[in-house]
């Protein structure tokens, strides 16, 4: 096996806006790059303050990037040789994590901002890195060449035993006990420095090729076996561990890694089975083993044939109270020449090969990190003939043993998809096309034709508008194309490009030109990539264009390709997101905590299958966070399944949400949700568990039925000290790209539909597959999007209300002070309005620790458990109607009938009239502000400018403070005081024009 040996690669690209340093307004910089106490740099590029290297400096590497301990640091200087400067000024540095080193080809060109090395320093700038590693083959060495002059017989007779001897020092490590004179004398001699392995080996071969006449007889058996062991020592690979400095530990936080231990949930018993091979059966038998505890039976596949016949599969049964009722003591395990699914329990058959029963009470406890069990020969007894021997190990555990994700439940199904399992989804990109212009594309003619480029991904087809070209002009459009791709990208992901003449309604193809994803660049920002010139192949024509050769009649095709790395591509729907991260790893902060779900168990679930008769279902649960789906074990024929299972997910984002759903298997291939839970990762306190139940809600056209309740158990901790955790609110949630170059919002919804197919095809091809119906379901991307419901618009208008009460409440608080119920309320209002007048300076204070003072009053009202999800209230389905739920799952267009949408449609109007009187008000009232100015009732606008001059002389004349306190005092008179119908100005409003008899 060739070794291989791993380099860090730093490429440096450029810098841009470096600082003067050599006294004429320029500088000549070089880059120096430190890393695992190795310093390589540059080149110097002479006066100029936006330098371009392009050089890659090498680093040797011993295992993976992220334990190297140290950062990568990188400084700009000045080199004095080029200037006239005394010493190399330092023009800035950059510290960057191991962590965002990637493997080459996931490198892009990052820009990082020069920094000062102290407080004083002055440095501005930034210079642009490439980091990858690449792992590179080591050629073996070669074998040594025989000798030109052999050693004459009596030579090679007397090396026997020097090499005999060479051979035993090299397998025995230890060196060879020395006598007690030998070791006095050692002693008296002085300490030599130590010297490392290779420099020794190297002093050996010196020596031996320094005197080639001496005899090999003349030689000891340490000497004769120190060029073998310099030998040995050379053809090492790269890889082996030398020494070298200790660096720093590295001190990681406890949440990124998954707890081993399961305290979260309820630990669970189980009875494990393992069984292994079997050994002196007949030789034409086909056996399989039979596993009986608890009342359950579980039978293997048939054995795999080799020296002994080997089965390697492991059986978990559930210690539960019912369960031991049944058979408390017994653990049976039988060996039959039979297919597995053969109903045959006779002992005496023919086909029965003989078992062993164990007593339940005598097999000993394991709990991890105890070692596994040793396995052990058993005799298989009760057999007629000859009988053999069955390799089994049996101990009790719980769902932290290590043998359980791959053990087979006794209550599960027995296809392997029943198993738990974690998937991951695969990195997805946005692929940006951007189509420029087209040459030749057309012979030069008179006439205007309409022009558009196609371009398909996979399922995915976008087209340009259409360019018209007049007058033999060439057709541009300057226009984007925005694609989701997924890693890896292998040869067959291709980008095709087709140019089309629009002649009507119909399209005929001009040319088309295929792009490899895996030749197509990758940024992290918004700078421009260089443009390509594609030669269009004539549609059938599949031979590439050879060099020189003239592009044929489909022209030729500008266009600007690139992997946008600096997006976040959505997948899930915007209130529900579970990860803001841009799909390039340079980007990514460190993770600021973790979170950790325990799935407990579901409690009363509604049977979803008839099975003969009886109703039935095997659920399980899926959650999913970031890119990580968590899939549970299936119980096969439960109502009250308890799983007991705890998931770990890195939180980068606290504004995030943990998406978990049930599921019923069923055996035709297809998963039913039986409802879905969400949680909100800022709702929790740090380091708090939060338990409890939440009820499966499905909304069907029938009404709002309940499922069953799960009951979960989760867990936040932050990662590092708590200012790093609140310094994650005031930074930007998504990456900067959707910030300078802001994808359209017509597209997001489109993109996040491709890529929820994308990702829902990746997780069906692993094994065992997550189901497709089932990650469409989770990422709400099923194909069916709801269009108009009532329900839903007066659920939005119950949330502002909700969210606008504080208006309403106010609105109250001043009509009561108003109205004098409280007259010692009403007495310190005057008072605190006396004081805010004439101390405006203390308004602003006193407005914030009010609401200081208010947000301290109502945490002690501050739900101590989770808020329920989903809120049947909230989503206004409590006392929906049917009729109001059908047309809210009825597609578009409608499957009803004429009369069914004739009535929907008026009732439509109905409410949109409404509605529309709403804004015909809020119209109105702002149109009789603009009618104070505008004159279209002279005497009305004459009367307020008039007013205007009065009430301005009026207040350059009595004090502001005077006025301010008039004013309140006027307002908040005793309604003794009042007049019960309106004011005088709330009069003259009204009677302001409006344009509404302008509206047909």
């Amino acid at each position: 096996m060739a070794s291989v040996a791993r380099k860090l690669v730093v490429e440096v690209v450029e810098a841009h806006d470096l600082l003067p340093k050599d006294g004429t307004g320029s500088s000549s910089p070089y880059v120096v790059v430190d890393f695992d106490g190795k310093r390589k740099k540059t080149q110097t590029v002479l006066r100029d303050l936006n330098p371009a290297w392009n050089e890659a400096l090498e680093f040797a590497l011993i295992g993976p990037v992220d334990d190297a301990g140290e950062p990568i640091e990188v400084e700009v200087y000045h080199d004095r040789r080029a200037g006239p400067s005394s010493r190399n000024n330092f023009l800035g540095r950059v510290k960057i994590d191991p962590k965002k080193v990637v493997r080459k080809g996931e490198e892009a060109a990052v820009g990082f901002p020069l920094q000062k090395k102290n407080f004083f320093g002055w440095v501005r700038g930034e210079i642009d890195l490439k980091m990858y590693y690449v792992d590179e083959p080591v050629p073996e060495p070669a074998p040594p060449a025989p000798p030109e002059n052999p050693v004459e017989t009596g030579a090679n007779e007397a090396e026997e035993p020097l090499v005999a001897a060479a051979e035993k020092v090299l397998d025995e490590k230890p060196e060879p006990e020395k006598s007690p004179e030998a070791a006095a004398a050692d002693a008296e001699k002085p300490a030599e420095p130590v010297r490392s392995q290779e420099p020794a080996a190297e002093n050996v071969s010196e020596t031996v090729e320094a005197n080639p006449t001496l005899p090999p007889a003349k030689l000891s058996a340490e000497e004769a076996a120190a060029p073998a062991v310099g030998a040995e020592k050379e053809a090492a690979p790269m890889w082996a561990p030398r020494p070298k400095q200790m660096a720093p530990p590295v001190v990681r936080s406890p949440e990124v890694a998954e707890r081993s231990k399961y305290d979260l949930v309820d630990k669970m018993q189980y009875l494990f089975v393992r069984v292994v091979r079997s050994r002196a059966l007949p030789g034409d038998a086909k056996p399989h083993v039979r596993v009986a505890a608890y009342g359950r039976q579980v039978s293997t596949r048939t054995a795999l044939r080799s020296v002994f016949f080997e089965w390697n599969q492991t059986f978990a049964f559930i210690r539960d109270a019912s369960a031991a009722a049944a058979d408390p003591s017994a653990l049976e395990i039988s060996v039959w020449d039979l297919p597995p699914d053969s109903d045959t329990h006779d002992e005496e058959d023919d086909h029965f090969l003989g078992g062993v029963r164990f007593d339940v009470s005598e097999i000993p406890l394991r709990d991890p990190p105890d070692s596994p069990l040793a396995l052990q020969w058993y005799r298989l007894e009760g057999f007629s003939g000859r009988s053999g021997d069955l390799m089994v190990a049996t101990w009790i555990g719980t769902q932290a043993d290590e043998s359980f994700p791959d053990a087979w439940k006794a209550d599960a199904p027995t296809h392997v998809g029943s198993r738990s399992k974690v998937y991951h989804s695969p990195k997805l990109w946005y692929l940006r096309a951007s189509v420029i212009e087209a040459h030749d594309a057309l012979a030069p003619s008179n006439r205007d034709y309409a022009v558009a480029v196609k371009a398909a991904l996979g399922f995915q087809v976008l087209k340009t508008r259409n360019a018209v070209s007049r007058n033999g002009a060439l057709p541009t459009w300057n226009e984007d194309l925005l694609f989701v791709t997924a890693e890896p990208f292998g040869d067959e992901h291709k980008l095709v490009l087709s140019l089309e003449l629009r002649h009507g309604k119909d399209a005929i193809a001009l040319g088309s030109a295929s792009i490899p994803l895996s030749s197509v660049e990758r940024r992290v920002d918004d700078r421009k990539v260089a443009s390509r010139w594609l030669h269009l192949l004539p549609e059938g024509d599949e031979a590439p264009a050879k060099k020189g050769q003239k592009p044929g009649v489909g022209g030729r095709l500008h266009v600007r390709l690139c992997l946008d790395g600096g997006y976040h591509v959505f997948e899930e729907a915007q209130y529900c997101q579970s990860d803001f991260r841009p799909s390039a790893r340079q980007l990514w902060q460190a993770p600021v905590g973790v979170i950790e779900l325990g799935i407990i168990g579901c409690r009363g679930l509604l049977p979803v299958r008839a099975i003969d008769g009886k109703g039935t279902t095997d659920p399980y649960a899926v959650a999913k966070y970031g890119p990580k789906w968590a899939r549970t074990r299936t119980v096969a024929d439960s109502f009250d399944p308890a799983w007991n299972e705890q998931y770990t997910w890195p939180v980068y984002e606290p504004s995030t949400v943990l998406t978990i759903a049930v599921f019923d298997e069923s055996e035709d291939a297809t998963s039913r949700s039986m409802g879905k839970v969400r949680i909100r990762i800022s709702n929790l306190e740090t380091n708090r568990i939060y338990r409890g139940t939440y009820p499966l809600l499905q909304l069907l056209p029938s009404g709002v039925k309940r499922m069953g309740e799960i009951e979960l158990a989760v867990r936040f901790s932050h990662a590092g000290s708590n200012l790093d955790l609140l310094h994650v609110y005031v930074r930007p949630i998504l990456p900067a790209m959707h910030h300078l170059r802001p994808i359209p919002a017509e597209q997001l919804e489109f993109l996040r539909l491709a890529a929820a197919r994308i990702v829902a095809t990746h997780l069906g091809r692993s094994e065992p597959s997550l189901r497709r119906e089932v990650v469409l379901w989770m990422l709400d991307a099923t194909g069916n999007p709801r269009g108009y419901s009532m329900r839903r618009v007066r659920a939005n208008w119950y949330r502002i209300m909700v969210a606008l009460s504080w208006v309403s409440d106010v609105a109250r608080w001043a009509e009561d002070m108003r109205a004098w119920r409280n007259p010692t309320a009403t007495v310190l209002a005057h008072g605190v309005l006396v004081l805010l007048v004439w101390y405006p300076e203390l308004a602003a204070p006193s407005i914030m620790g009010h609401v200081a003072v208010v947000g301290v009053w109502r945490r002690r009202r501050r739900l101590r458990e989770l808020m329920p999800h989903p809120c049947l209230r909230a989503s206004q389905a409590e006392v929906v109607e049917r009729e109001e739920l059908d047309e809210e799952f009825d597609p578009v267009p409608s499957l009803r009938g004429s009369d069914v949408v004739r009535a929907r449609y008026d009732k439509m109007r109905a409410v949109a009239a409404r509605f529309q009187a709403m804004l015909g008000d809020v119209a109105a009232q702002a149109e009789r502000v603009q009618a104070l100015v505008t004159w279209r009732d002279p005497r009305a606008t004459g009367m307020f400018v008039v007013l205007c001059f009065v009430v301005a002389v009026t207040l350059y004349v009595v004090p502001a403070r005077m006025t301010a306190v008039a004013a309140g005092f006027y307002y908040l008179r005793h309604p003794m005081f009042r007049d019960r119908l309106p004011s005088a100005a709330v009069n003259f409003f009204r009677r302001l024009p409006s344009l509404g008899e302008r509206i047909l």
